[in-house]
């Protein structure tokens, strides 16, 4: 393409799954695309706190941009899972229902899901649903059995869609909050960040929960995103066969209630929640909160082993009053594009979110295809040893003793695993981020023994970062106040 002036045609503001699946998408052109995200890393949001399933798309109403794209997002996932090397699981899901009076809300279900285009969904009965899953509640009577449903690494899918964009051309960059966005007089848009003044033809706002704010800054009409948190329990592994597909109760107008779910990981899950709060950063739990989940996953499953909870955590849903995804060129601000209220099952429709508003962006700036062959489709991932067996695991230390000393003891993860996580493209820079790449800290001991130790390998494999700025979860969340034997000797020559 010809110089524009601009530093580039497209800044995506975001990078959770659907602005990363947008990123990925526009790699395929010509056109030159950076990423903005406020936090350290990918995958900070919305993105990083969900349930993890692949929803089948019957709840969405019919007609629904959330029905099209959930349908879309659940039959690519698995093809791009398989070019991109991040786990997803058909493991199918069941909408219990409890009582005889409400069996006419399972048929609706399955009515709407047929119009959806969701295929090969099933009204079971009780004996069926028990023979499925022997801890299912005694006072099920039936169910809604979605085999196309499953469950997926949120995480994974997030930095594997990252990677890839960023292979092929695409630029990230962090601790980046927008500030500001000008309207300039030769079209085109000026971005006001803590890093510096960015200049483009295309914004793509990808923003979660603060999509509001970036969208209220150029258009006319007015956005408002109300934080909707969900908050979860985590179960250890040993809870993690208690149910062997995710059970739903029927939903409400709050959403699809709580569920109990294995995860990729081996745990079980169970929450969510539904609360709309104000606070865009209010991820805490609550007593009260964490008392519903324990209540509520009762009522389709028994003897859940809540004895066995590891962690306990809350993500937020970028919620609008409409319940509807927000995708298109808005029309008082030329070439500003949302992909704004992006909530549950946006996870799910990620891959098909990326294809519409890279479809939607291409269209507008008239990019190319890259030339056959130039566009990198595939990924390969981080190695998990809980996938290999000894032998091939001994293979892997023949060619890096790394592989060789565990780090992460609940979860296996090697310092070949955290080295590897640190240097790819896009790669980690925080406790976290290790953790979101690797599994590390995500076991039973919640980081207790391999925390020292990842550290060493930050600061160690990153140049400009040392054991005292090493972090959590990017500045602010530092580990280290000050060197304990430093202030012993000045205090004895005091």
């Amino acid at each position: 393409m010809q110089d524009s002036g601009f530093q580039y045609d497209v800044v995506i503001i975001g990078a959770g799954v659907s602005g990363c699946a947008t990123a990925r998408e526009l790699a395929k052109t010509n056109g030159s695309v950076c990423v903005l995200e406020r936090e350290d890393d990918v995958c900070c949001g919305t993105s990083k706190a969900n349930s993890a399933i692949v929803h089948a798309g019957y709840d969405a109403m019919t007609g629904s941009l959330m029905a099209r794209l959930n349908v879309e997002g659940n039959a690519l996932m698995h093809e791009l899972a398989k070019k991109l090397n991040f786990t997803v699981k058909n493991i199918g899901s069941l909408v219990v229902c409890t009582s005889e009076r409400d069996v006419d809300g399972l048929h609706e279900l399955f009515a709407r899901g047929v119009a959806n285009g969701v295929p090969d969904l099933q009204v079971i009965d009780r004996d069926t649903l028990r023979s499925m899953e022997p801890n299912i509640s005694p006072s099920a009577v039936g169910a809604l059995w979605a085999p196309t449903a499953g469950i997926v690494d949120p995480f994974g899918l997030n930095v594997a869609l990252a990677e890839n964009a960023a292979t092929n051309g695409v630029r990230f960059v962090f601790d980046a909050p927008v500030m500001a966005i000008e309207r300039l007089p030769q079209g085109g848009y000026a971005l006001d960040t803590p890093r510096g003044r960015l200049t483009c033809r295309c914004v793509v706002n990808a923003a979660g929960v603060y999509a509001d704010q970036i969208h209220n800054m150029v258009c006319e009409d007015k956005l408002k995103i109300v934080p909707r948190r969900g908050q979860y329990m985590l179960l250890d592994t040993t809870a993690g066969s208690h149910v062997h597909h995710v059970v739903f109760a029927l939903p409400s107008k709050m959403g699809k209630g709580v569920l109990v779910s294995p995860t990729i990981h081996g745990n079980l899950i169970v929450g969510p929640t539904a609360e709309d709060i104000r606070d865009k950063e209010g991820t805490d739990t609550t007593a009260a909160g964490l008392s519903e989940v324990a209540e509520k996953c009762g009522i389709t499953v028994v003897d859940v082993p809540l004895r066995e909870v590891i962690t306990s955590f809350s993500g937020l849903r970028a919620h609008r009053a409409e319940h509807e995804f927000l995708i298109g060129e808005n029309p008082s601000a030329p070439g500003f594009v949302d992909c704004s209220a992006i909530e549950s099952p946006g996870l799910t429709a990620s891959p098909a979110i990326g294809r519409m508003v890279a479809g939607i962006v291409t269209d507008i700036l008239g990019l190319e295809e890259r030339p056959a062959g130039e566009f990198v489709e595939t990924r390969e991932g981080i190695p998990n040893m809980n996938d290999l067996s000894f032998e091939q695991w001994g293979k892997l230390c023949e060619k890096n003793p790394l592989y060789g000393r565990v780090i992460c003891r609940c979860c296996h993860v090697s310092e070949a695993q955290i080295v590897d996580a640190i240097h790819r493209p896009v790669g980690a820079r925080s406790l976290d981020g290790v953790k979101r790449r690797t599994g590390a800290c995500m076991g039973r001991c919640q980081a207790g023994f391999c925390t020292p130790k990842i550290m060493e390998a930050l600061s160690r494999e990153l140049p400009d970062v040392s054991m005292e700025n090493v972090t959590k979860s990017g500045p602010g969340s530092e580990f280290i106040e000050g060197h304990a034997k430093d202030a012993i000797v000045e205090e004895a020559h005091a």
